[in-house]
């Protein structure tokens, strides 16, 4: 029985996601890495988390509010093993060796080469298991002119395409208010291990190469191809959607905003009646989306008139009546309210402790994606820095005195 499956969650049953019987050695920091071993744990792998003594994952001191661990790596850090490891050390090199042996995937993000100048490339680590799936996600790849650069996030965003098209005109490029490029890229690299993990009865093990700045690129649409088809250069357009009318965010009476997507032929006509303009429903000008996309000043106008008259909750609820999609903008606040988050299993409660002297149940966010049979869980909250060192490194043979003796030299 492995680790994960011997865990008990909430109601005292064991857990048995689709990943139930898979092992994931997590060695990444930050975000990226640590959302795929975030991923790939919610549905039942069993995810040991590799952190420096001491000091432990930069995340849980990032967005620190209180206590000593962040709420952040508490949602990134669940259903995780936490074990300290000094890799920089020859032993502490040898361990990660030992858990790779025993493990499936192999999660990390360090720059391109680090892994190769610690011993641990993955030619390395596939000599002590050769059906290993090794998923690297970097700044710039593994590969190519850019490969030995620095690269977070917002740099990825900046140089896959994102940063020009965000913010209003004539405005500094902004960012959109969380690691997008890292999560994507997170995204990217489960796709890339479980398609590993598929492939490897047949063909091996795998070597997955996730760069942020591609993670992004690829979420461009077709940016690049219009320009190089027709020399348009997307530029920067606020809160609307280029080439596509009515969509656009519009203030209402109560200082509050609602996202408005009219764009379809029948919604626009729909929209119209709902704001009291049949004229401009009928309106041979406005028939087609190229005809509107013409206009969308005058439409922007029209339906910002008629929000400014109401408040979000009245625009909102003569918008569903009308079946038009729309969107008020929800706060934090306003999202831990909402009923349909709460049904859909969006809103766990969990006991944490958010300082030294309080615990109290939090709303952390639920899985995704739903699954019907074997749905995935939140078994447990990222755990205490080096709250598994032992069970993990007992379970591959390193015995108590020999644990203290790594303890005490700062192996582990």
């Amino acid at each position: 029985m492995t680790i994960a499956e011997a865990k008990l969650d909430a109601t005292g049953t064991a857990s048995a996601g689709p990943l139930a019987g898979i092992r994931v050695l997590e060695l990444g920091n930050f975000i990226a890495a640590p959302t795929a071993g975030r991923l790939l744990g919610d549905f039942g792998a069993e995810v040991v988390k590799i952190e420096r003594p001491g000091s432990g994952d930069e995340l849980r001191r990032w967005r620190l509010h209180g206590g000593e661990t962040s709420l952040l790596f508490r949602t990134l850090g669940r259903n995780k093993r936490s074990v300290t490891v000094d890799m920089r050390s020859s032993e502490g090199r040898d361990i990660v060796l030992r858990l790779a042996a025993q493990s499936d995937v192999v999660l990390e993000n360090f720059r391109p080469g680090t892994l190769e100048r610690w011993g641990l490339g993955p030619d390395r680590l596939r000599e002590q298991n050769p059906q290993l799936v090794v998923v690297r996600v970097s700044g710039y790849g593994q590969s190519g002119p850019y490969r030995d650069r620095p690269g977070f996030g917002g740099v990825a965003e900046a140089i896959g395409g994102l940063r020009a098209l965000t913010g209003n005109p004539g405005l500094p490029p902004t960012r959109v208010g969380i690691s997008l490029a890292d999560s994507v890229a997170g995204l990217y690299a489960v796709i890339g291990a479980l398609m590993g993990l598929l492939a490897r009865e047949r063909a091996g093990g795998e070597v997955v190469d996730v760069a942020l700045y591609e993670a992004v690129y690829s979420l461009m649409e077709s940016l690049v191809p219009d320009y190089d088809a027709f020399g348009v250069v997307r530029e920067q357009a606020g809160s609307g959607l280029p080439g596509i009318a009515p969509s656009n965010t519009y203030r209402c009476s109560d200082g509050r905003y609602i996202v408005i997507s009219g764009n379809g032929d029948g919604i626009f006509v729909r929209l119209m009646h709902a704001i009291g303009r049949p004229d401009l429903a009928t309106d041979p000008r406005l028939a087609d989306n190229a005809g509107r996309v013409a206009h969308s000043d005058e439409l922007d106008a029209a339906i910002g008139t008629w929000t400014a008259a109401h408040s979000q909750d009245e625009v909102a609820s003569v918008l569903v009546a009308a079946d038009v999609p729309n969107g008020p903008i929800l706060t934090a606040e306003e999202i831990a309210k909402d009923p349909h988050f709460t049904e859909r299993g969006m809103h766990e409660r969990h006991h944490v402790r958010i300082a030294a002297d309080d615990e109290r149940d939090v709303v952390f966010p639920g899985v995704v994606p739903r699954l019907e049979h074997r749905p995935g869980q939140t078994r447990w909250l990222g755990p205490e820095l080096g709250a598994d060192t032992d069970e993990v490194l007992g379970a591959i043979g390193i015995d108590a005195a020999e644990r203290e003796r790594l303890r005490a030299e700062g192996v582990i």
